[in-house]
């Protein structure tokens, strides 16, 4: 028994994304991005330098930062993505980040975050361990920070409102909200993600998560599918 056309279809774009796209596709999402959140959130508490010194390694060995250039604040990652987004634009073919709208999402999340009070806003030692889990978590499973990363994003934006993933919008919750912590739920999410990667295998989740949107574009190289254009012209 051969698998049917649309499935093989489906089976080759499974591990042509899971090769090739993700990258990609995180980089459409990097707001929800959890080298993004995770570097907004660190800056926030006032004592993340060292942890953004860290996540900006990671996008150095994915050559989205300048590997000799020194990165301790959001400012210094933002002016390194928009230096180097456009050259990797132009020699990989790929969408570069949107850094206009990454400056503006930060400009917004740092005057939110002014107007919350302290015990609103999470603690470093927190960000560090969901860091921390996420690094632990791309060794195991032989993945970079980056992939793993855009992994999330995607999954994230998929689960998520976006009033969690958009940090200036969910600042402005947790100023609302007495007693809610800044970046709690995305936070946790990440948390159980990386948990769920853990068990399942990094391929296992993509699968997961992408099956379905893959199969309908597994569907349209299947000889029976008929395009708008054939349908038309009948």
């Amino acid at each position: 028994m051969y698998p049917s056309e649309g499935r093989l279809a489906e089976n080759f774009l499974l591990k042509r994304s899971a090769s090739h796209g993700i990258e990609l596709l995180g980089i459409l999402a990097f707001h929800a991005s959890p080298v993004w959140v995770l570097a907004a959130l660190a800056d926030a508490t006032g004592g993340g330098r060292k942890l953004i010194r860290e996540i900006s390694q990671a996008l150095k060995e994915e050559g989205l930062l300048e590997r000799e250039s020194s990165f301790e604040t959001m400012e210094q990652v933002l002016d390194g993505l928009e230096k180097t987004s456009s050259h990797l634009a132009v020699a990989l073919n790929m969408p570069p980040v949107n850094i206009a709208n990454l400056r503006h999402e930060w400009e917004g999340f740092k005057k939110e975050v002014a107007g919350i009070p302290p015990k609103n806003v999470p603690a470093v030692e927190r960000v560090e361990e969901v860091w921390n889990n996420l690094q632990k978590t791309s060794r195991e499973q032989g993945r970079s920070v980056f992939v793993l990363s855009s992994l999330m994003a995607i999954s994230t934006v998929s689960h998520l409102p976006a009033n969690v993933f958009w940090l200036s919008k969910a600042t402005r919750s947790a100023a609302r909200r007495t007693g809610k912590v800044l970046g709690e739920a995305i936070l946790d999410h990440y948390t159980n993600m990386l948990g769920e990667i853990a068990r399942t295998g990094f391929a296992a989740y993509w699968r997961r998560e992408f099956r379905p949107y893959l199969k309908g574009a597994a569907e349209q190289f299947a000889p029976r599918h008929q395009s708008l254009t054939e349908r038309l012209l009948k």
